[in-house]
């Protein structure tokens, strides 16, 4: 029987799953087609969010580790940030259009103040509710079942809003309904059962940085493999945004339909990694999905099909289903239990720091070579990424987690 915490985190996930549905996989279409965004501003649509979150992830650690329930902070964070679909829905009546694209982006950036409190405070929170021998079974069901629901309501709106791409008023309906779910996440939140680990007084004592993090050698090396990972995938985001609307011509519809596809992909996947991983290790299954991650932007511009690209999107999704469930028990594993907290913090401010600046090397790389020769950079070095992480397998995998004795 699945514990109490277990359950309500399944639902919670839900409400956010559709939450994100109903708005960030619709930003960027919104952006373009309505507000009639530039490729720079679309390339900020990325790159400012995690601008926002290196902003506020020390000061997320802080409130977090002086919190004495994480979950009424991190609760807080998710309801301001929702509170963000309104100003959205409500800047379509600014008369200027240039005005509207960059007021756009300067929500979606603030958005991300309260959402890196949430995240982080939800990494956090979830690692100690969740026993480290149920992990991999927990993430692997959660994400299908979250799939599940992704996959559904994505269809959903497809089907419904085919035909409405150039509608303002459809996209005001979406972020509506993304708020409403908001709302059902702060409440599925609150109801997790979580025990107070230290006083009042004891989390005031706690320090900004703990710098013994970096002795970890297990830790290091999964954090620079990490990040050069990221940076690697990262690159591609705003290009393939760009060549799906304005290259492929994708409508409502098909953005919804390539979601379908890698989130199909994905729940049929999930049990296959986790059992992999399982039988290997997560490092070297994960390298697996690396591999498969970097041959997609190659495969993507061999063809402008919609049905085509539809095919390679759900590729995708089935490497993604182990990048997403491999990456945060690779986290949550080569990050010691005493100083966790400082190593997630640390693993989410340097990941800020990739985030902006990536999608602006491929927007750049775009801007100067073409989306044919930005993509084929970009699969070399998502193919370096893999590479680095087996040389951590070779040099790590065996090797209990331990620390450098400086002299």
């Amino acid at each position: 029987m699945r514990p109490y915490n277990e359950k309500i985190s399944i639902y919670h996930g839900m409400a956010t799953t559709i939450a994100i549905n109903f708005s960030g996989n619709f930003f960027p279409i919104f952006a373009i087609t309505i507000l009639g965004a530039t490729n720079y501003q679309v390339g900020l649509i990325n790159s400012l969010p995690p601008l926002m979150a290196l902003l506020m992830t020390i000061p997320a650690a802080i409130l977090l580790n002086r919190a004495h329930l994480q979950k009424k902070l991190v609760a807080l964070s998710v309801l301001i940030a929702r509170l963000m679909f309104l100003l959205i829905i409500a800047l379509v009546y600014i008369p200027s259009q240039p005005t509207q694209a960059w007021a756009f982006l300067i929500i979606v950036a603030l958005m991300n103040l309260p959402n890196t409190v949430a995240n982080i405070g939800w990494q956090t929170f979830i690692s100690s509710l969740v026993k480290e021998s149920r992990r991999g079974t927990f993430f692997s069901d959660r994400n299908r079942l979250l799939t599940i629901v992704g996959l559904v309501s994505t269809l959903i709106i497809g089907i419904i809003m085919k035909d409405s791409s150039a509608s303002v008023t459809a996209y005001q309906i979406l972020f509506g309904i993304a708020f409403v779910f908001g709302l059902l996440e702060v409440y599925l939140l609150l109801k997790h059962d979580e025990q107070p680990m230290l006083s009042s007084e004891a989390f005031l004592k706690k320090k900004t940085m703990d710098w013994s993090i970096f002795k970890h050698k297990n830790y290091v090396s999964f954090l620079i493999a990490a990040l050069f990972f990221n940076f690697a995938w990262q690159m591609a985001w705003g290009i393939f945004n760009i060549y799906h609307i304005r290259v492929v011509g994708a409508t409502i519809f098909w953005v919804s339909m390539f979601s379908v596809g890698s989130m199909t992909a994905q729940f049929i996947s999930f049990p296959l990694w986790r059992k992999w991983a399982e039988k290997r290790s997560n490092t070297l299954v994960f390298v697996w999905a690396v591999i498969g991650m970097a041959t997609i932007p190659f495969l993507t511009v061999l063809s402008s099909n919609l049905f085509y690209i539809t095919l390679i999107q759900t590729a995708s999704g089935f490497f993604l289903a182990g990048i997403v469930l491999l990456l945060f028990n690779l986290l949550l594993e080569q990050s010691p239990e005493e100083v966790r907290t400082y190593c997630i913090t640390t693993y989410n401010v340097l990941l800020s720091v990739v985030a902006v600046i990536a999608p602006q090397i491929g927007i750049w790389l775009l801007n100067q070579f073409g989306i044919e020769i930005a993509m084929y950079v970009n699969s070399i070095f998502r193919l370096s990424s893999a590479a680095l992480f087996y040389f951590v397998y070779v040099k790590y995998a065996k090797r209990p987690t331990m620390a450098i004795h400086l002299k």
